[in-house]
């Protein structure tokens, strides 16, 4: 009875220390880059846009949204990305961007921009998000151009909601 009870507790042990070394090694980017360099946003609560890029120079980037990446990438454009994970939209791991199944529009809210773009890690979840708020199936490259061309119009709504908030402050 006795040996009973240190083997479940050895279990135990053993899968308590296995969870806080998955969640370490999962929040490695968080903790690296843990808010977003362009617009300051948490990257914690924004894990299901993150977004994370390698380098060719050893150099990483960790941003809250497609959007912030894809103005990493226009204004580091002589380093070339090796790598680029993002996150699943509903797990919130980070996948591989041009792996991942990528839904473009819906009524789903964006995060910094008007048209969302969202990464799933199966195409089951990014058809099950489709029938549930619409848009379009699409591969990365479709989504970093969507967020190039929605560049103009995005920077447009960040700014007036930030005048909004600033103007709310000021009252």
């Amino acid at each position: 009875m006795m040996k009973h009870k240190y083997v479940i507790t050895a279990v135990t042990a053993v899968f308590v220390l296995m969870t806080f070394v998955s969640l370490a090694f999962a929040a490695q980017d968080q903790t690296e880059h843990p808010a977003c360099k362009y617009c300051g946003m948490d990257r914690n609560t924004f894990a299901h846009s993150r977004v994370y890029i390698k380098y060719d120079d050893n150099s990483t980037m960790g941003t809250c949204s497609l959007h912030c990446a894809a103005m990493d990438m226009a204004l580091n454009i002589d380093k070339a990305p090796v790598s680029i994970q993002v996150g699943d939209f509903n797990t919130k791991e980070l996948i591989d961007a041009e792996k991942a199944f990528w839904v473009i529009g819906g009524s789903k809210m964006g995060v910094m921009t008007k048209r969302a773009k969202w990464a799933f890690g199966t195409k089951e979840a990014a058809d099950a998000f489709v029938k549930e708020f619409g848009g379009q199936l699409a591969g990365f490259d479709q989504a970093i151009k969507a967020s190039f061309e929605d560049m103009n119009d995005d920077v447009k709504m960040i700014r007036e909601k930030r005048k909004m908030m600033r103007m709310k402050k000021g009252s």
